[in-house]
């Protein structure tokens, strides 16, 4: 498990990189993986007008990632990589998803476009089923002339866009990978809340594999520039990691989370799904054994992304090449009796970004201003010099990579459905407001200057009346969909 940090001379590398080579070399073939045939031909247009020399692009993609990792300053977990990659590039302390679960979540920032516009809210809608004609954001970068691969889970399982890529593909885990000690902590009352200390090696692992392929794919010469996706699955259900990741954290080590004694009572869609019943039966030793098993997937996927991460060095591509790490959102802990994600806490809607872009920004640098994760298409393609597709509803936020104390956007929004209803949140640097089915289930207000863990509901406190409604005047704002122009 790489845990090099960065020298003196990379950091001075880093700060007067003043331009980036692509890829050089013919276009090689990927036997046994699904290849696509050559982007439109408009794109070869565009493509001969752009830019000799452009940067390539890794846009690794996470999944269910808490900030519990060594560059936001948990003390127990182990994040070599995370942090090593946080030490060369800008960290966000407040970034936060649109919609917290996987399938919504990935169609708003991989489209640039928010939920009410992509109208997918759910897991099992495609986004081509309501934006037949979307382009995706490594669409674009393959009609730009890149060669674009997605290894692992990019857009969500099951559900992959052929229009984006030259290549992709997801792997298994291998007969070894299969084997090893474990247990469903619900008594199979839920069949994914289980975990698995697994016999064999990273490799017989899927995540393994991806960071093995991803590997592969850089090593490999070609006449464009690269987009990678590259897509870890874990710490993401079920917890299965390598045994030797497991025995990283005695259970012993494992602090749970506590409710202080005046917490609110969060409204009742707050905390919602059928999950609950069987999260309010486990004992404190299964708390801690869901602990140690995320916390497990957690540096096991930190692993492979170092092996990413070192192959960029090794081959002379860490100048040349912007990289983007991303959670899908975040996740609960425990944290109100809740062992998942899909709430409007803090917890499920900030998630972990960090960005590296070689000669923009100091290395090492962090921002707690507000971004949204709908925001990384249009960096991007800022940093790559494309030009976005009509409509984006994102905000470029290469200025705070340049600049990370300057003013910046005041709110960030994110929203789930509960069936009949939604929830709708906005977050500020200072508060959080949510309201449920426009309030009529619920309102709640938290103040993140004296309760960063969001226990203490203000919402009736009549002193906080002109900040309820000026955030309420917000929040509905923001609800009311926004066509693609």
């Amino acid at each position: 498990m790489p845990t090099d940090r960065p020298t003196r001379r990379r950091f001075l590398r880093w700060t007067a990189l003043a331009g980036a080579a692509a890829l050089g070399g013919p276009a090689a073939g990927c036997s046994g993986r699904s290849e696509r045939a050559p982007a439109d031909t408009s794109a070869a247009a565009t493509e001969a007008a752009a830019p000799a020399r452009r940067m390539n692009v890794l846009f690794v993609a996470d999944d269910d990632l808490r900030h519990d990792c060594g560059c936001w300053g948990h003390p127990l977990v182990r994040t070599p990589n995370l942090d090593r990659l946080a030490a060369t590039g800008t960290r966000f302390d407040r970034s936060y998803v649109q919609f917290p679960i996987c399938n919504p979540s990935r169609s708003s920032f991989l489209t640039g476009l928010r939920p009410e516009t992509t109208q997918v809210t759910n897991n099992t809608t495609p986004l081509r089923s309501k934006l037949p004609e979307v382009v995706t954001l490594p669409q674009l970068f393959r009609q730009n002339g890149y060669f674009t691969a997605g290894v692992g889970k990019i857009f969500h399982g099951g559900m992959n866009d052929e229009r984006s890529w030259d290549l992709s593909t997801d792997f298994r885990p291998t007969p070894a990978g299969l084997k090893g000690e474990g247990r469903n902590l619900s008594g199979g009352t839920l069949r994914w809340c289980a975990w698995k200390a697994a016999e064999g090696a990273d490799e017989d692992q899927p995540d393994g594999q991806i960071a093995a392929e991803a590997v592969r794919l850089l090593g490999e010469k070609r006449d464009r520039p690269l987009f990678l996706g590259v897509g870890f699955h874990k710490p993401h259900d079920p917890f299965v990691a390598p045994k030797r990741y497991f025995e990283m954290y005695p259970l012993d080590d494992i602090t749970l989370p506590k409710t202080p004694p005046d917490a609110t009572p969060a409204p009742e869609p707050a905390i919602g799904g059928g999950y609950a019943k069987a999260f309010a039966a486990f004992t404190d030793r299964e708390r801690r054994e869901f602990t140690r098993a995320y916390y497990a997937g957690t540096t096991f996927m930190d692993a492979q992304l170092g092996k990413v991460l070192d192959a960029l060095d090794r081959l002379g591509l860490a100048e040349s090449t912007v990289v983007v790490f991303a959670s899908d959102h975040g996740y609960h802990l425990g944290e109100r009796g809740w062992w998942n994600k899909n709430t409007l806490f803090e917890h499920s809607c900030r998630s972990p970004l960090i960005v590296r872009a070689p000669g923009v920004g100091r290395p090492g640098q962090a921002t707690a201003r507000l971004v949204e994760f709908v925001d990384i298409f249009p960096t991007l393609t800022e940093l790559c010099g494309l030009s976005n597709p009509r409509g984006i509803q994102g905000q470029s936020f290469v200025p705070l990579l340049r600049d990370p104390q300057q003013p910046w956007k005041e709110t960030a929004f994110t929203q789930v459905d509960r069936g009949a209803f939604k929830g709708y949140s906005v977050r500020t640097e200072r508060w959080r407001y949510t309201e449920w089915d426009g309030g009529a289930k619920g309102v709640e207000l938290y103040d993140h200057r004296t309760d960063p863990g969001e226990w203490k509901n203000l919402a009736d406190d009549p002193a906080l009346a002109a900040v309820r409604a000026d955030l309420s005047k917000r929040l509905r704002a923001y609800a009311a969909p926004e066509p693609v122009a």
